[in-house]
């Protein structure tokens, strides 16, 4: 029986030099499916994917080596965070039992915590049957919440991290002119749902709706950036629209393709695309 596959981008806040990202994306080893890098937010994403235990052994060497190298104290970016590594989610590919991700989750946070000192949050499907979101560790996390391993306070440099065991997700950048910072904040709290997680940033001096589409196959780009749409002020526009990291094959199956250039989309943006093919793979740093 072969192994499961997994999948995970991993948020990590950006090294200070396209020499401290090369090694980071040089830890992921051959299983480094895409990198995408915002100098504005200050993180950079970095999506692997492979069977489960090879997977978890190499997100082990990108969190050791991000530990290493990086300091939570030079952070500057737009975008919230509380750990040089802050988000690690394990994803399925293929099927929607997390029995893999959530061992792959739970074996990491122990790991990180007893090896690197590193508080754990989990977020996800929970021990004692409830499912705790990631805007709940973000809220709680050092109050309500304690850590679920490793110290109770954040590591000096490293912040903490939040690991995840989750269906899959998709993140989603809008551009929009015409509109002031409350004005665009006032548009992703419109748009917000059980199915979409959006901020309005001020980003390199334009206004920003990010987005976190959770529930993908029914909120997928085109739903999002349709809903921007809608609920601009006249004179407000979308100037771009970005896919950070990649999006599941049947998400890109379900969008008409004739509006794949206005939604920043592309054929080679497939997740399981990425997988199967090697030379599809890709750095953007």
């Amino acid at each position: 029986m072969s192994a499961p596959v997994l999948a995970s981008a991993i948020n990590v806040s950006e090294g200070s030099d396209l020499a401290t990202l090369e090694l980071l994306a040089d830890a992921c080893g051959d299983l480094l499916l895409d990198l995408h890098r915002d100098a504005d937010h200050h993180r950079s994403v970095l999506t692997m994917g492979g069977p489960d235990v090879e997977l978890l052994s190499r997100v082990q060497s990108l969190v050791t080596v991000a530990v290493q190298t990086l300091d939570l104290d030079g952070h500057t970016g737009v975008h919230p965070r509380f750990g040089v590594v802050d988000v690690v989610p394990f994803t399925p590919v293929g099927t929607a039992d997390l029995t893999s991700a959530i061992e792959a989750r739970d074996r990491l946070a122990i790991w990180a915590g007893a090896t690197l000192g590193i508080p754990c949050f989990l977020y996800g499907p929970m021990p004692d049957g409830g499912v705790r979101s990631l805007p709940e560790v973000r809220r709680g996390a050092f109050g309500a919440l304690q850590p679920d391993t490793g110290p109770g306070r954040p590591h000096a440099s490293a912040g903490a991290i939040a690991i995840g065991a989750r269906g899959p997700l998709v993140a989603y950048n809008l551009w929009v002119s015409g509109l002031t910072a409350a004005e665009t904040r006032a548009v992703a709290a419109g748009i917000r749902s059980k199915s979409l997680r959006a901020l309005g940033l001020v980003v390199g001096g334009s206004t920003q709706v990010s987005c976190n589409l959770v529930d993908p196959e029914r909120v997928g780009p085109a739903e999002a950036y349709d809903r921007v749409t809608a609920s601009l002020l006249p004179g407000g526009r979308i100037e771009r629209a970005e896919l950070v990291g990649l999006v599941p094959a049947a998400v890109l199956a379900r969008t008409p393709e004739n509006r794949f250039d206005e939604l920043g989309l592309s054929p080679r943006d497939g997740l399981e695309a990425r997988l199967g093919d090697p030379t599809l793979r890709k750095r953007r740093t």
